[in-house]
């Protein structure tokens, strides 16, 4: 038991389950989670968990896309899947009186799927439309391109769409074996939320998903954080630029104080950098922090877009926030405002079917165990000023500051130097 309508289980086999029963609730939900993603690809194979999440919703032994569809839809629903850099999940949800179809679908994709040769070379097409349309969205592709400069000669750095190249070159019997090898024990995790029953939950995975086994992912822990910079060319009017550093593992005892750290320097139109960028030197029109936790680290960037000429002096203005946090502390307030903020984001979003099973899966991918709405309050609610100052300390240094622009002038992009900014 984790927690009031929160429990957590095993099936015989040892996949772990977490049900959020949600009384009152009109809709079930079910998501299934493969602990693999783009950090565990080699070159050879790079892209392919986004490619096979496509290619499993083509045809399986019982349905075709189409009709896939049209069950879902007809149970009042949807059906959707996501890759990160650390697993790929599928999930369905229905109303609660067609919670079987939407349990059954997601089976049906994760079990089932023909992965057809006719199949992947038509998958293939569309993700490369789609890796196109991500470096033509470049609000989005600063955090690939800033990913690249914090885990530079890690696994983490690959980002999870792939690259043209080595999705072209892979075919269906590649797909079949990644399948066959990393589709099962101990690769696996199930959440039931809304109106469900965890009994049931635990049973339908067990008679479900028990027969499947894989190969356990070796992953290799990222090394000592060091300052690098990435530019890569775009050839719209604006620049993008992120700025940050490498974080703390999931289970870390400072996260929260780590989170809220970020939030008071760039979440919403009160935040530090908001404030010194756009409101005191109108140098962006928007400007704001972002956190990307991940099961043995993390990073935290400032984000934000404006002209090329005014990509110099927006980065010494990043720089200068990082400064004053670190010499000056925290204003009167400014703790309380960003609890306050944090608390709100989390309250909305357990108000959210989707949002509440989406959350409950990360946390037990990236630490095993998945957290009450109440639990995760009170963790933030015990975050001191002292945390947050001592963290800022930590992670704040200039020789690990990474930077990543997208930008036309590349030539002098590429004279930026990381190192050079003091706080």
């Amino acid at each position: 038991m984790a927690g009031k309508g929160l429990r957590a289980g095993r099936t015989s086999g040892g996949i772990p389950v977490t049900a959020d029963n949600i009384p009152g609730a009109g809709s079930s939900g079910y998501m299934v989670a493969i602990t693999t993603g783009s950090r565990d690809e080699t070159p050879d194979i790079y892209g392919i968990s986004h490619l096979l999440e496509h290619v499993v919703f083509r045809e399986t032994t019982n349905r075709t896309s189409f009709q896939m569809s049209k069950d879902i839809e007809g149970a009042g629903g949807v059906m959707n899947a996501m890759t990160s850099r650390e697993a790929t999940a599928y999930y369905a949800m229905s109303l609660k009186e067609t919670a079987d179809r939407a349990k059954d679908l997601v089976a049906d994709i994760v079990r089932n799927p023909l992965i057809k040769d006719s199949h992947v070379e038509m998958e293939k097409k569309i993700v490369l439309q789609e890796l196109n349309m991500v470096e033509n969205d470049p609000d989005s592709y600063i955090h690939d391109i800033f990913a690249g400069s914090v885990w530079k000669g890690h696994q983490l750095e690959n980002e999870e769409g792939g690259n043209p190249e080595s999705v072209s070159a892979m075919n269906y019997e590649d797909l079949r074996e990644y399948y066959g090898e990393r589709y099962g024990i101990p690769n696996m995790a199930v959440v039931a939320c809304g109106s469900v029953d965890p009994d049931d939950a635990v049973s339908w995975a067990e008679e479900t998903f028990d027969d499947m086994s894989g190969r356990k992912n070796v992953r290799t822990r990222p090394g000592k954080p060091s300052g690098n910079l990435a530019v890569r060319e775009w050839h719209g009017d604006h620049s993008y630029a992120g700025v940050g550093f490498r974080g703390y593992a999931a289970d870390h005892p400072d996260k929260d104080a780590v989170r809220l750290l970020w939030v008071l320097m760039g979440s919403g139109s009160s935040s530090r950098l908001f404030q010194r960028l756009r409101e005191e030197r109108a140098l962006v029109y928007s400007v704001y922090s972002s956190i990307d936790q991940h099961s043995d680290s993390s990073s935290a960037g400032a984000f934000f877009s404006c002209t090329e000429r005014n990509l110099t002096e927006s980065l010494d203005a990043v720089a200068s926030v990082f400064r004053d946090i670190r010499a000056d502390g925290l204003e009167k307030g400014e703790l309380r405002r960003a609890k306050n903020l944090v608390k709100g984001v989390n309250i909305r979003s357990y108000e959210s079917t989707s949002n509440r099973m989406s959350k409950i899966m990360k946390d037990m991918l990236l630490t095993g165990e998945a957290k009450t709405l109440e639990q995760r309050l009170a963790a933030l609610e015990g975050v001191t000023e002292e945390d947050v100052i001592r963290v800022a300390g930590d992670m704040l240094s200039p020789d690990m500051l990474n930077i990543a622009l997208y930008t036309r002038d590349t030539g002098s992009a590429e004279r930026t130097d990381p190192g050079s900014y003091d706080f």
